[in-house]
């Protein structure tokens, strides 16, 4: 099969327009996630990262959703030689909520079911661009990121197509918001994720663009060396207490690039500061043998950006391999997890080669993926 390589990448988030400036303000420590008394979407101050309300304000035309999805494919094509126009190349959107929030807005509007569709956002972005191939759609509880670099990987491999625009994004209302305070997964505080005192997630708000190729002129970039994904089969929203079938995923991903357990140098987690996230990914990491491996999530960065957050962690991932530079888990301090776990508390300068990406979410789903140098 062909080897599937990055060429170019994208983050649009709180914290920067660029991959670059993104990777930068994480190294710095520096997060998006802050308390906001926004009565449009909570009726109490919650923590999240957040967009201003005068960026990416929705038109006649572009849904906020939308224009984080186009900003994001935008900067990163021009930085590569990659023709959306190409027959060639294929684009990929992954979300979780999409246009969900037109349901508060526009709960009338007798267009409002073709509207809302996911299908209906895919056409407004790939036309945008030219993109001549039907676009697909992922979406896929919070594994939706990473789902669709797996999605990509294949369809290139098998040589369906030479290149794969992958972009995710979600925005962040009250649709979605109380979702969560419903279950009451939300912190009241910024996250602490696999912290002894963790108590619930922060959502966020973002886009992340990665465009893969077979071409063989990139052999000299980031590989996206195999990627698996599981179900538990276990529970309408918790995770299986046993981290079994994240392991599997892990193990299968494993398989797939050719790669054993002590080849990883670090794993960017899921690692959303639920008490039973944190728990069985530890359990999973442990059964693979790899509980002493470095470990980060990004979680206290960005908030948990639903369908972004695969390709957001995923892109610091390829920038931490790049710059040999492991971040530290913002939040953490004291291991709050039964199974041992190295998570990274300080930001670590070493030689990296390869790198194991996990997530999980809703119903059970796992998905993991591998980047090599």
């Amino acid at each position: 099969m062909n080897n599937v390589f990055v060429v170019a990448d994208n983050i649009t988030s709180p914290i920067g327009y660029t991959a670059a400036q993104n990777f930068e303000q994480v190294v710095k420590g520096n997060s998006g996630v802050k308390q906001h008394d926004d009565a449009d979407r909570s009726p109490s101050p919650f923590y999240a990262s957040l967009f201003s309300k005068d960026q990416f304000i929705a038109n006649d035309n572009h849904t906020k959703f939308e224009q984080l999805l186009i900003a994001s494919v935008a900067d990163a094509l021009k930085s590569c030689d990659v023709n959306a126009t190409d027959k060639k190349t294929v684009l990929i959107i992954s979300t979780t909520k999409g246009n969900i929030s037109m349901l508060e807005t526009a709960g009338d509007d007798p267009g409002l079911a073709d509207r809302i569709a996911l299908h209906t956002s895919a056409k407004i972005v790939a036309e945008n661009f030219g993109f001549v191939n039907q676009p697909l759609i992922v979406s896929h509880a919070c594994i939706s990121g990473l789902v669709a670099l797996i999605t990509g990987l294949r369809l290139l491999q098998t040589g369906q197509y030479e290149n794969a625009v992958v972009v995710g994004a979600d925005v962040i209302t009250r649709f979605v918001l109380s979702g969560f305070q419903s279950f009451q997964a939300i912190s009241a505080a910024p996250c602490k994720p696999f912290d002894a005192t963790r108590d619930g997630i922060n959502l966020g708000e973002g886009a992340g663009t990665v465009i893969l190729s077979s071409n063989p002129k990139y052999a000299g970039n980031i590989k996206l060396a195999g990627g698996s994904i599981s179900n538990d089969a276990n529970h309408i929203s918790g995770p299986s207490k046993t981290g079994e079938e994240l392991f599997y995923a892990i193990d299968a991903a494993l398989k797939n690039a050719g790669l054993s357990p002590g080849e990883i140098d670090f794993i960017s987690a899921h690692g959303t500061a639920t008490a039973y996230n944190d728990e069985m990914e530890a359990k999973a990491i442990n059964l693979a043998g790899m509980q002493n491996i470095p470990v980060n999530s990004l979680k206290g960065y960005y908030g948990h950006t639903l369908g972004a957050s695969g390709l957001i962690e995923a892109i610091i991932a390829i920038h931490s391999l790049k710059q040999n530079t492991i971040i530290p888990t913002k939040g953490f301090n004291a291991l709050g997890v039964t199974q041992p776990i190295n998570v990274a508390a300080l930001l670590v300068q070493t030689n990296l080669t390869n790198c194991l990406k996990t997530a999980s979410g809703f119903g059970g789903c796992n998905a993991a993926i591998i980047l090599t140098k």
